[in-house]
């Protein structure tokens, strides 16, 4: 089945969302409380508390800005409020993502306090979450929306089932005009000259292959062996023995076609070069999903074998699974189940058609099962220690 009939939200920058958020939004970690307590008193809006923002420097604080910035400035987001300590980054922040066109306000704690800030911003929310639910969803296209995929708690059954589904809605996108985000560096290991083969150009390859080596001489660096972390213990009880293993299950998952563009953490794509797009970024799951929500994903495709139970903020989490046992026991977690594939109760053409079906609902409004159950992990990529 072709994935269509699709519904969102259109922006005053011309990107298509398939969520409608209001999101408060702290510049650093000492933010928090006064953006959890506007969450508090605006029943609607949504907090993203983290646990940084001082202190940082260099491309750490490039990278900070541009998390959060991104994160506001993504489709699924209707309006934003920054909440910072002080106000040059909050500013600073807001004026970044008011460059989309949509509704932004901010407040500074010092010289304020939080009880008169919280009260100030809460007024403000309240409008601009009145404001938002008044937009109203509308027809689009797959080839409008920026998708983004990442694997997580892998076993065998991952590279056998639910990647090779993956890679079916993947192309899927791509044929579409659509935009799919993938990454995991270090989890290439072994299979890194598998994607730098698929590069659009000789300098696309280079530039990858810099990036990789980069990412793993680094990890090297530290005297890190990564067998013991990559594969997980967790890999290796599902049977994955070697990195060179999980890396060629997890390339699965990004189908067929050419790689188009190599992107630093949290930095998105030119929306005028549609395809695929590599992302510098760590194989933990909810550092991964925020860099792909800040570089403009708006609907994330996760296979899981033995059950990762992974969710975002602002960018919902379809969960696939091809291991009977995970889509038995963890079946509150998991979206799509294609063990019959392994079974030969189904093949890859249906097994196709069931994600491309939950794809189709959940951007038309179905809500996950990781929003169902409340799972908002947002995590902040940290490069270096504080000055």
């Amino acid at each position: 089945m072709s994935i269509q009939g699709l519904t969102g939200y259109r922006r005053a920058n011309g990107t298509v969302g398939v969520r409608n958020h209001v999101v408060i939004l702290p510049v650093d970690d000492i933010s928090n409380a006064a953006c959890e307590a506007v969450a508090g008193q605006i029943k609607g809006v949504l907090a993203l508390p983290h646990a940084y923002g001082r202190l940082q420097y260099g491309r750490d604080l490039e990278l900070h800005f541009r998390t959060l910035i991104g994160t506001g400035s993504n489709a699924n987001v209707a309006a934003a409020i920054v909440i910072g300590i002080e106000e040059n980054w909050t500013r600073k922040i807001a004026d970044g993502i008011a460059a989309t066109g949509k509704p932004v306000a901010w407040f500074a704690i010092e010289g304020n306090g939080d009880l008169q800030t919280v009260a100030n911003a809460s007024r403000v929310a309240a409008q601009f979450l009145q404001d938002a639910s008044e937009l109203a969803r509308e027809p689009i296209e797959l080839g409008e929306l920026v998708v983004s995929i990442k694997c997580g708690e892998s076993d065998t059954t991952t590279g056998l089932a639910s990647c090779p589904t993956v890679a079916t809605v993947v192309d899927d996108v791509i044929d579409a005009g659509g935009t799919v985000l993938f990454g995991e560096t270090s989890e290439l290991t072994g299979g890194e000259h598998l994607i730098a083969d698929r590069m659009a150009t000789p300098e696309l390859r280079e530039q990858f292959l810099d990036v990789y080596g980069r990412y793993v001489g680094f990890i090297e660096a530290q005297g890190a062996d990564l067998f013991g972390s990559q594969p997980t213990q967790g890999n290796i009880a599902g049977g994955l023995t070697t990195i060179e293993e999980k890396a060629l299950g997890n390339i699965q998952k990004t189908g067929t076609k050419p790689v188009v563009g190599v992107l630093d953490k949290a930095e998105a794509p030119d929306a005028d070069t549609r395809g695929l797009w590599f992302m510098d970024s760590s194989s933990a799951a909810a550092e991964f999903i925020t860099l792909m929500a800040a570089g403009g994903a708006v609907l994330h495709i996760f296979p899981t074998g033995q059950g990762n139970i992974i969710g975002n903020p602002i960018e919902p989490v379809i969960k696939i699974t091809g291991n009977p046992t995970t889509a038995a026991t963890m079946s509150e977690h998991v979206d799509v189940d294609v063990k019959g594939l392994l079974a030969r109760e189904i093949d890859l053409g249906q097994a196709h058609d069931l994600l491309a079906a939950n794809v189709a609902s959940t951007v038309n409004g179905r809500l996950t099962a990781a929003e169902v159950l409340g799972h908002r992990e947002f995590v902040m990529t940290k490069l270096y220690e504080s000055a």
